[in-house]
């Protein structure tokens, strides 16, 4: 990357059609002016949910169809917000979004308590009454699993009204770190400068020029590290806000909080911690063949993403990345294969990076079709990427065109499986390609990368979030101090001896945006591992196993994430998942040793 271009230079054809959604800004704002009159609307049948079955069937279904609206105005001005973060109207207009759905979520206030009140004897009469009530059977009964947990309704009113004030941690790092956090230039081997920011720091970190990526590496962290005591106020008031509303709705902890809310047991998340820490000797196992394969005294973990291959990373143009992507994927048929084809050529994907875009890769799924956002650089990790955005589309995609849109909006639990089923076929596909020893090896060390940085970085961060949650619960405020002491410890836990914990990743806690969501970056883990079992399975039943995996791709949140995985093969309420997932881990290793000495 020699250069970070404008908005207004990349092609047209390279970027998301959000005109799609709306024409133009006008028509937003337009059709945001309708959300005053839906708000009055609802607020109407405060007080009347339970009086008849009727009553509580045409709230329901005005609030479902209020809800689908909401989702594409939230998808218009968000993703225009990241097209260039510091652009202040878009700013604006995210903002007056937020404060509508503050005041409807305000208005609204009163769902909670009063489906909570309707006796069980009461609600099962009102499905004989009201047919049309069965639609929502699933979402009543999902509601309703949080009785011990609602409030009355002048208490959920004020936790509604609390909405953009809860918003404002993540809110505020976002800007700080996207829009206004800038950093020196990094410096390769010959002197040259090379622009630096969050997105091509990771291109940096892959250079085969160490020079370059300790310059990067450092001058990150320094960026960074200006900015520590302000990075640690933000995270703490973020751990704040989510003591207080675990609290408010009486739960144990955060975390228990948290998963309620996507209806996993606390269970899983302990378990993957403990199956990894059960398996960390691999782990320090794989650091250690990567200070050998550098050869060199010292390693530091600027040279965590170096490849271990050299003379077979090519640059990857992003026609060919789509064309490999499409090929790899011809386990999963050819109906899953034509929709991936008509998010490429219909400007689904927000292609490149331009200066102020928002860094890193999503996907959303809007319902009139997904949208994907990366900052494509033509790397091996830039295909995988892209492969693992689409898996996350069109995992949207079906549950869009299969379920109710009340039903539609699959959990994050089952997010990051599809995602990864996807890049986990890309693997299997390109190693049958090859039986060249170099670049067989350089394809085995991407894989291992996949699982030291899903499997383990990602169990990492879960357990630094469950000692945030434990010291917040403690009353202990998150200074930098103490967020980089915990941060050293548990890197010097999950790298092992052979690894350099230097006072730079101490600071890494900083620029993890995953730490402003709730508990989300163990489902990567969790969700890796269904994957590679699900990817398994796929590739060695063939047809049974993909039709099961594309009823799971159509479920939305139709059943709860356990039994829509178990339902595809996969009971991630068994640590065996994780066990397996590390095993082919050791394998992969066990492969790559012997392919280097050979």
């Amino acid at each position: 990357t020699t250069k970070i271009r404008k908005r207004s230079e990349i092609p047209v054809e390279d970027t998301w059609a959000l005109e799609d959604l709306y024409a133009t800004d006008d028509a937003w704002e337009q059709e945001l002016a309708t959300l005053a009159e839906d708000e009055k609307q609802l607020a109407s049948f405060a007080g009347k949910l339970a009086e008849s079955a009727e009553m509580l069937y045409a709230y329901i279904e005005k609030t479902e169809q209020v809800n689908a609206k909401a989702e594409l105005l939230a998808n218009y001005c968000m993703r225009k917000g990241d097209e260039d973060t510091r652009n202040a109207f878009y700013q604006a207009m995210s903002g007056k979004f937020m404060s509508q759905m503050v005041a409807l979520g305000t208005a609204c206030s009163f769902e909670t308590p009063e489906i909570m009140a309707i006796e069980d004897e009461t609600l099962e009469q009102y499905y004989k009454d009201c047919p049309g009530l069965e639609r929502y059977r699933r979402y009543l009964t999902d509601k309703r699993r949080h009785k011990a947990h609602s409030l009355s309704a002048e208490e959920e009113r004020l936790l509604a009204l609390a909405g953009d004030m809860a918003g404002a941690p993540q809110n505020i790092y976002g800007m700080f770190s996207n829009a206004d956090l800038t950093f020196d230039d990094a410096i390769d081997s010959e002197g040259k400068a090379h622009p630096l920011s969050q997105s091509t720091f990771i291109s940096y970190q892959g250079s085969d020029d160490r020079t370059l990526r300790k310059s990067a590496y450092e001058q990150l962290y320094k960026g960074f590290g200006s900015f520590r005591n302000t990075a640690a106020a933000i995270l703490n008031a973020q751990n704040k806000k989510l003591k207080f509303f675990a609290d408010a709705r009486r739960y144990n902890s955060t975390l228990e909080a948290s998963l309620s809310r996507t209806n996993v047991p606390v269970s899983v998340y302990t378990n993957l911690i403990d199956a990894v820490h059960d398996n960390m000797d691999k782990m320090h196992r794989y650091v250690r063949l990567r200070k050998k394969l550098l050869g060199v005294d010292e390693l530091h973990f600027y040279d965590v993403y170096a490849n271990l291959v050299s003379g077979v990373d090519k640059k990857i143009p992003y026609e060919e990345a789509k064309q490999t992507i499409y090929d790899a994927l011809a386990p999963l048929g050819e109906d899953y294969r034509k929709i991936l084809m008509e998010g490429f050529n219909n400007r689904w994907v927000d292609v490149y990076p331009n200066e102020g875009k928002r860094s890193g890769a999503y996907s959303a799924g809007a319902a009139i079709h997904p949208y994907v956002l990366m900052n494509y650089t033509g790397t091996l990790d830039s295909q995988f990427t892209l492969a693992h955005e689409m898996g996350h589309a069109l995992h949207s995609y079906h549950s869009n065109k299969y379920q109710n849109p009340i039903d539609a909006d699959y959990v994050i639990f089952v997010a990051e499986v599809a995602s990864t089923c996807n890049e986990a076929l890309l693997m299997e596909y390109l190693l049958g390609k090859t039986t060249d020893k170099k670049e067989r090896a350089y394809l085995i060390n991407h894989f291992m990368e996949q699982f030291k940085g899903t499997l383990y970085r990602q169990t990492m961060f879960a357990e630094f979030e469950l000692i945030l949650g434990k010291l917040t619960a403690e009353g202990k405020t998150l200074t930098a101090d103490l967020l980089c002491s915990e941060y050293r410890k548990l890197n010097e836990q999950y790298f092992g001896p052979d690894m350099v914990v230097d006072d730079q990743i101490a600071m890494e806690w900083a620029r993890i945006p995953h730490f402003y969501y709730n508990y989300y970056v163990f489902q990567y883990a969790t969700g890796y591992s269904a994957a590679i079992a699900l990817s398994r399975r796929i590739l060695k039943e063939g047809e049974p196993a993909v039709k099961d995996y594309i009823k799971f791709l159509s479920g939305g949140c139709s059943k709860s994430p356990i039994e829509l995985l178990r339902d595809a093969g996969v009971d991630m309420e068994s640590p065996e998942p994780v066990a397996q997932a590390l095993q082919l881990f050791g394998e992969l290793l066990d492969e790559m040793e012997s392919l280097v000495e050979a």
